[in-house]
C-alpha cells in the first residue's frame, strides 16, 4: 500500500481533539470508503430475509438451517482469507474482487433450486461477501494518524449502522413485490461499491506474477499469521476479550427476541429495543470518540466490554419494554466505547506488512462467536432463562479484567505510542 502510506506520512501533526479537526485530516480515500461501505450496506437485502425467502421457495427449516450454516462457515472463512488477501493482493484489489464477487454470488443464488446448488451458494456468498472487511479496515489504519483511527473506525460503523439501519426497511418493501429484486437491488449495491473502490481507493504498484501466485500460498500465510498473532501476548489477551464479548454480543440477535417474547411482550417490542441500539450508535458514537481517544485504550475496552456484560445481565430481572431498553442503553454504550478502540488497538499492535492479516483474526474471534454463540446461548435459555445472561454479566466482566491485567498508567503493555 505505497500510496496509502505516502498519505500517512505527509498528514500533519494532530493539533486539535475537536470533532470537527479530526473529520478534516482525514484524506479524500477514507470519504470514498464510507461512502462505499454506506452503500453496500444500503443494498443488504438478501440476508435479512433469507430464511423467509427459502421457507418460501419450499425448503424444510432442516434445509434452511444447513443453508444458513453454510452462510456463516463461509463469514467464518472469508475473515482470514481476506487479511490474507489485503497483504498479498492489496487493500484495494481484494474490495474490488470482494464486492464483484459478492455480486456474483447474489445473481447466481437467485436462482438456485436444488438443496447441494443451494448451500454451495450461500456459503459462496457469505464468503466472497465478508472478505473485504479486514482490506477496508486495514486500509483506514494506513490512511489515518494513528491518534484519528477511533474517531475514523467510530465513523466506519456509523456508514455499516446507516446503512443497515435503511436497508431492511427498504427490502421488506421490495419483497412484497419480488423477491428475484431483493437479489438484484443486493447484487447491484456490491457492483456500485466496487466501481466506487476502483475511482476512489488508493492504486497498489503494479502486481508482480509473485503476488499472485502468493493468493495460492494462503495457508501457509494464515498459519503463520496466526502463530505470530497468538505469540504476542498483548494482543492475544485482547483477542480473547474480544471472544467473550463477541459472544455477548450474539445473545442480542438470538436470546433477546425469544427471551423478550417468553415474558409476553410483542415482536414490535423486540424490533424497537433493537432500533434504539441503532439509534445511539448513529447519534452518539462518533462525538464519543473525541471523548474515548484521550484515554487509556486498555481501561476505555475494559469499561466497554463491561458495559456489554452489565446490560446482557440487565435482562434477566427485565420485564417490561422500558426495562429491556434500559439494558440494550447499557450494552450499546458498551458497544460504542470499545469497538472502534478495539478496532485502533488491533492495527497499532499489528506489524505493518500484517495487518490485513492481524485484521482477519481478530475477524475470526467474531466469525466463532457466530458459529457457537447462538446455539450455546439458546440451549442456557431453554435450561433457564436467567442464566443465559447470567453468563453474558460473567463473560462481560471475564472481558473486562482480562484487558485490564497488566494495564500501566499510560498502557504500558501496549506499544509506546499517544494513548492508544
Amino acid at each position: 500500500m505505497n500510496s496509502a502510506s505516502a498519505i500517512n506520512r505527509r498528514a500533519p501533526a494532530a493539533t486539535g481533539w475537536t470533532l470537527w479537526q479530526t473529520l478534516r485530516r482525514f484524506p479524500r480515500p477514507v470519504w470514498v470508503l464510507f461512502l462505499g461501505t454506506f452503500v453496500n450496506r444500503l443494498g443488504t437485502f438478501v440476508v435479512p430475509f433469507l430464511a423467509l425467502y427459502l421457507t418460501r421457495e419450499g425448503f424444510t427449516a432442516g434445509q434452511v438451517s444447513l443453508a444458513l450454516g453454510a452462510f456463516g462457515f463461509g463469514h467464518l472463512l472469508s475473515t482470514t482469507v481476506g487479511g490474507h488477501l489485503a497483504d498479498t493482493l492489496g487493500r484495494r484489489r481484494t474490495i474490488v474482487a470482494s464486492m464483484f464477487g459478492a455480486a456474483g454470488s447474489m445473481l447466481l443464488l437467485s436462482s438456485a433450486h436444488g438443496l447441494v446448488a443451494l448451500t454451495l451458494l450461500t456459503f459462496l456468498a457469505g464468503f466472497v461477501g465478508e472478505f473485504y472487511r479486514p482490506a477496508a479496515t486495514a486500509l483506514l489504519a494506513d490512511l489515518t494518524l494513528d491518534e484519528d483511527r477511533i474517531t475514523a473506525y467510530a465513523a466506519f460503523r456509523f456508514a455499516i449502522n446507516a446503512g443497515w439501519a435503511v436497508g431492511p426497511a427498504v427490502a421488506g418493501f421490495v419483497a412484497q413485490h419480488s423477491y428475484h429484486w431483493l437479489f438484484a437491488g443486493d447484487a447491484a449495491t456490491s457492483a456500485l461499491f466496487a466501481l466506487i473502490a476502483l475511482a476512489g481507493l488508493p492504486r497498489e504498484a503494479r502486481s508482480s506474477p509473485g503476488n499472485w501466485r502468493a493468493v495460492w500460498r494462503a495457508p501457509q500465510s494464515l498459519i503463520a499469521a496466526c502463530r505470530q498473532a497468538l505469540g504476542d501476548p498483548p494482543f492475544a489477551r485482547l483477542l480473547t476479550a474480544a471472544l467473550f464479548a463477541a459472544v455477548v454480543f450474539m445473545q442480542i440477535f438470538t436470546v433477546l427476541g425469544v427471551d423478550m417474547r417468553a415474558t409476553g411482550l410483542p415482536e414490535k417490542a423486540y424490533g424497537a429495543v433493537l432500533a434504539l441500539n441503532g439509534v445511539l450508535i448513529v447519534c452518539f458514537e462518533i462525538p464519543l470518540s473525541t471523548v474515548t481517544r484521550r484515554c487509556d485504550a486498555q481501561r476505555v475496552i475494559a469499561l466497554g466490554y463491561g458495559l456489554i456484560g452489565l446490560g446482557a445481565g440487565w435482562f434477566a430481572c427485565s420485564q417490561s419494554t422500558a426495562h429491556y431498553a434500559i439494558g440494550m442503553a447499557l450494552f450499546t454504550f458498551g458497544e460504542m466505547i470499545s469497538m472502534p478502540t478495539t478496532m485502533a488497538l488491533v492495527s497499532r499492535l499489528a506489524p505493518s506488512a500484517m495487518r490485513g492479516r492481524y485484521m482477519g483474526v481478530y475477524g475470526l474471534t467474531w466469525g466463532l462467536a457466530l458459529t457457537a454463540g447462538p446455539p450455546v446461548g439458546l440451549a442456557l435459555f431453554a435450561w433457564n432463562y436467567a442464566t443465559v445472561w447470567a453468563v453474558c454479566l460473567v463473560a462481560g466482566i471475564a472481558g473486562a479484567l482480562i484487558m485490564l491485567r497488566r494495564a500501566g498508567p499510560r498502557g504500558t503493555d501496549a506499544p509506546a505510542g499517544p494513548r492508544l
